[in-house]
């Protein structure tokens, strides 16, 4: 098979690579794109995307289920519901295929090569990649890895058998009788979350002393109160130590020393993500690393001169949207555009139940500057969008500095607050300070308005609490 040469290499068709490499064809920029699976990465075809799919689906059911009960207020009520959970796996798995094609299309377009199968790094302008027709070798000008991230494997809990990964939890075609989730992350809680609702008796086991402990206490405490309506069991401060003898249970070290044994059909390892380095032939590059990620300047660009690396395989914030970012970023640097990273904020989004969304400093990574900040917080119980929706639940809340009122952060817990994420990030990102955001016009009534009255508030005048 003979070579083939050109000026960008992406290694990897994620999110951070399919972007990088659409972005670059449409400058003008010969490039070649391998991945061994499907175009769009894991949050395309194993994470975002599917796991989104499957909580609407959870969701749905859940409502009905409520209404079969005659347990809801909206005088609603129905014939016993069924769950049918492979027709739910094909139906997700529809979307996912025609996003994937949809990927492939737009790689078309921008006349990207394609190249499927696994790639292994030669030297850092060489790659060798093993195809379905034999080996074929890439030489290029300037290489972009964009390899990933994989699932943590805990030492005491390899994946195989009743032990799985994210990637399974969204495959089954039968639904558990009883899950027991490792991790109460946002995977952990957002699949477990889901699971219960489906009809899963679901218990989640975290060994931090709460759940979501990247978020305050204020923030979560209206997730952990829902997990404790649907049933969900959550041991903190506990360490899973690994299967019974049977495999029919998991060992869990409490937080007092205790041993429990809780039964599970399948458990659920959730603690978090690793960059992907290994396999791919990194060894033979001179790589500067931090910790497990690839180390990169506000270029995106690798201690190697025009070897680049963006997404999850660079560090956190192990996001989607970032990695994209930086792979629109990077194509235009090397079409020979000025751009360099200076985003004030990337917004996340735990799409649990209620969701939850932030946006640059929390209130005490803010009083960490040393700035003097104000905190403005409206709860939804006040917002008649929110009643008619029976999201009453949670708040938004702003962050800005007492003396120029410059807006450092944004927080929200609530049905649907995901959809606020945009504003939030785009209030940040202009540099919006209390007086911008109240003087606003916010469209009545949306949950957004709870956003306005955040900022009234911190401003010391709230209108409707």
């Amino acid at each position: 098979m003979k070579e083939i040469s050109c000026k960008l290499l992406v290694v990897g068709a994620g999110p951070g690579g399919y972007v990088c490499a659409i972005r670059a064809g449409q400058l003008g920029v010969d490039t070649v794109i391998v991945e061994a699976k499907k175009p769009g990465g894991t949050c395309l075809t194993v994470g975002c995307i599917p796991s989104k799919a499957l909580i609407h689906a959870a969701e749905e059911f859940e409502k009905i289920v409520h209404m079969a009960g005659g347990k809801g207020p909206l005088g609603i009520s129905l014939s016993t519901p069924k769950l049918d959970l492979a027709k739910t796996v094909a139906w997700k798995d529809g979307i996912v295929g025609r996003l994937t094609g949809g990927v492939s299309s737009l790689l078309k377009k921008a006349k990207v090569k394609t190249v499927h199968g696994w790639a292994r790094f030669r030297d850092g302008k060489t790659v060798e990649v093993e195809t379905e027709t034999g080996i074929q070798v890439i030489r290029a000008e300037t290489v972009v890895i964009a390899t990933g991230s994989v699932s943590v494997e805990l030492p005491s809990l390899p994946f195989g058998g009743p032990v799985i990964s994210s990637t399974e939890a969204l495959a089954l075609s039968k639904l558990p009788e009883k899950l027991v989730v490792v991790g109460g992350g946002y995977i952990g809680l957002e699949l477990g979350t889901a699971f219960a609702k489906l009809g899963s008796q679901v218990s989640v086991v975290e060994a931090e002393p709460r759940i979501l402990p990247q978020y305050d206490a204020e923030l979560t405490r209206p997730v952990a109160k829902r997990l404790s309506e649907l049933g969900v069991e959550v041991l903190t401060g506990a360490k899973a130590k690994g299967m019974s003898t049977k495999g029919d249970a998991l060992l869990v070290e409490t937080g007092d020393g205790a041993e429990k044994r809780l039964a599970a059909d399948k458990v659920l390892v959730t603690v978090g993500r690793k960059p992907a380095t290994e396999g791919w032939g990194l060894e033979e590059l001179v790589l500067d690393r931090n910790g497990r990620s690839i180390h990169i300047d506000d270029q995106c660009r690798t201690s190697m001169r025009g070897v680049y690396a963006i997404g999850d395989v660079a560090g956190e914030p192990m996001l989607a949207h970032r990695a994209m970012a930086q792979g629109e970023m990077v194509a235009e640097i090397i079409a020979g555009h000025k751009r360099n990273w200076d985003k004030r904020c990337i917004p996340a989004i735990c799409f649990t139940d209620p969701e939850v969304v932030t946006a640059g400093l929390l209130p005490d990574e803010a009083r960490k500057t040393g700035a003097e900040i104000k905190v403005g917080q409206f709860p939804f119980s006040a917002n008649g969008r929110a009643m008619t929706k029976l999201g009453e639940e949670g708040f938004v809340r702003v962050v800005a500095r007492a003396d120029n009122h410059v807006v450092l952060g944004i927080q929200a817990v609530g049905h649907g607050v995901s959809e606020l994420s945009t504003a939030f990030g785009l209030a940040i990102e202009m540099g919006a300070r209390l007086e911008d955001i109240a003087g606003t016009i916010h469209a009545h009534p949306t949950l957004g308005e709870g956003f306005q009255e955040a900022a009234l508030k911190a401003l010391g005048h709230a209108l409707h609490i």
